[in-house]
């Protein structure tokens, strides 16, 4: 999901041509962990102050996620790996990623819990075949939760590295919808400020809006 996103809405042309070199992260390393603190620190500069400071914050373990600070608003903060994108993405297995986000209460309860199994699973050793089957007979006994309405999520973090090409690339905002035509948002009309792909792996619809500060309210136009 997360280098699609990025990929989609600027390196359409370029990705092409990547996707068909030499696949630059073959195989699953081993998983790097970060330090409790540094963790919750970068979930929380997904979105600003007013937000994060209110919301769960989960931590990558050995086993896969879990809560390292209770939440009080319904959001829930949390550093994404490189598993959260398609298993068909060249850098899957890119432990270099970092991807904060602030989950709204929507998309907490019906997003979040496709990210935390898949991260099971990834740390359970399933390859990406295995990542792929597990994925559409987990939807197909609808043991995943349908998205709901208005379920978002922040990515406003400057600490953010999506991916090797385009690292922090710039503060969004992520929306998510079930399976529906991305034209109905009016994504790739000229001067529409809306960008968005259907994620067909994960049954959902997702919406990219930039918006023009980073978390900390700083000009994301401006060098860092």
């Amino acid at each position: 999901m997360i280098r699609k996103m990025v990929t989609v809405i600027v390196f359409s042309a370029a990705w092409s041509a990547y996707a068909e070199s030499k696949d630059p992260y073959p195989q699953m390393a081993p998983v790097d962990l970060m330090a409790r603190d540094a963790e919750i620190a970068m979930a929380r500069t997904a979105a600003p102050k007013s937000i994060s400071q209110d919301a769960e914050i989960l931590i990558l373990e050995a086993g896969g996620y879990t809560s390292a600070v209770a939440g009080k608003n319904g959001f829930v903060c949390v550093v994404m790996r490189s598993w959260a994108a398609g298993t068909d993405d060249p850098e899957f297995w890119n432990q270099n990623v970092r991807s904060p986000i602030c989950m709204n209460p929507a998309a907490a309860r019906s997003y979040l819990p496709l990210i935390v199994k898949r991260t099971e699973w990834v740390l359970g050793g399933r390859t990406k075949v295995q990542i792929l089957d597990s994925t559409k007979i987990a939807f197909d006994r609808k043991e995943f939760p349908a998205i709901e309405a208005g379920a978002m999520g922040y990515m406003m973090s400057k600490e953010q590295h999506l991916n090797d090409e385009s690292g922090h690339w710039h503060p969004h905002l992520m929306i998510y919808i079930p399976p529906a035509e991305v034209s109905t948002w009016g994504v790739g009309l000229a001067g529409a400020p809306v960008f968005g792909f259907k994620e067909y792996l994960d049954r959902v619809t997702l919406f990219v809006v930039p918006v023009a500060k980073w978390s900390d309210g700083s000009d994301a136009s401006a060098k860092h």
